[in-house]
C-alpha cells in the first residue's frame, strides 16, 4: 500500500488538507498527518479558518523511507511554519531526491526555499510573486515536473488528490475514485 505523509503547520488551508486526505484514502493510500513540535500545539493543529485537525505523529519522528510521497497543503501561515521548520526542509529534500514531493496553493514556497521546486509548477495566483520562480503555469490545475507535483488552491485540491492517486496507485483506481465522487471537472 502506498503511504503519504502530510505535515500540518498552524494556519494550514483546511479544505486543501481534508480534500487531499479524503481523496487519497479513497484511493487506498495510507495517509498520515504530522504536526510541528516547535509550534507547541501538540497533535491538534489549528487551520486558517478555525478548524482543528488532530495529527497522527510528530514531524520529528518521520523517516522518509516509510513513505512514498510527502504532500504539503497551502495556507500562508501554515506554509511559513513549514518553511521555517528545519526537519520539514530536510524531508522535502530527501523526498525530492528519491521519491515524490507535492505542494499546493502557497506551499510551493516551501519547495522553493528547500531548492527543489521544479522547472514547471503552479501555485495560488497570489503566491506567485513571493515564490518568484520561473516556470509558473497558470493554465493547469495540476503540474507534474519529474517527481515534483504542484496544484493551485482550494478549488483544485480534489483534482490534485486524484493526480496523486493516479501516480501512486494507478489510473484504474483514480478513475474509480473519480466516478465514485461524481467528478467530471478534473
Amino acid at each position: 500500500m502506498a503511504a503519504v505523509i502530510l505535515p500540518l503547520g498552524k494556519g494550514f488551508e483546511e479544505l486543501e488538507a481534508v480534500a487531499l486526505i479524503d481523496v487519497m484514502r479513497r484511493g487506498g493510500i495510507d495517509v498520515r498527518l504530522a504536526y510541528l513540535e516547535d509550534e507547541l500545539q501538540g497533535d491538534l493543529v489549528l487551520g486558517a479558518n478555525g478548524i482543528t485537525i488532530q495529527a497522527d505523529t510528530s514531524i520529528k519522528t518521520i523517516i522518509s523511507d516509510d513513505f512514498d510521497m510527502m504532500v504539503l497543503p497551502g495556507g500562508w501561515d501554515g506554509t511559513y511554519a513549514l518553511a521555517e521548520n528545519r526537519r520539514v526542509i530536510e524531508l522535502v529534500k530527501e523526498f525530492k531526491a528519491s521519491k515524490i514531493i507535492g505542494a499546493m496553493c502557497a506551499a510551493p514556497f516551501v519547495l522553493k526555499k528547500a531548492g527543489v521546486l521544479g522547472n514547471d509548477y503552479t501555485c495560488y495566483p497570489g503566491a506567485k510573486e513571493e515564490i518568484d520562480h520561473p516556470g509558473y503555469r497558470e493554465d493547469l490545475k495540476v503540474v507534474s515536473d519529474g517527481n515534483v507535483m504542484t496544484s493551485r488552491g482550494p478549488g483544485t485540491a480534489v483534482c490534485f488528490g486524484l493526480a496523486i492517486v493516479e501516480r501512486l496507485v494507478g489510473k484504474e483506481t483514480m478513475q474509480a475514485v473519480k466516478e465514485g465522487m461524481l467528478l467530471d471537472y478534473c
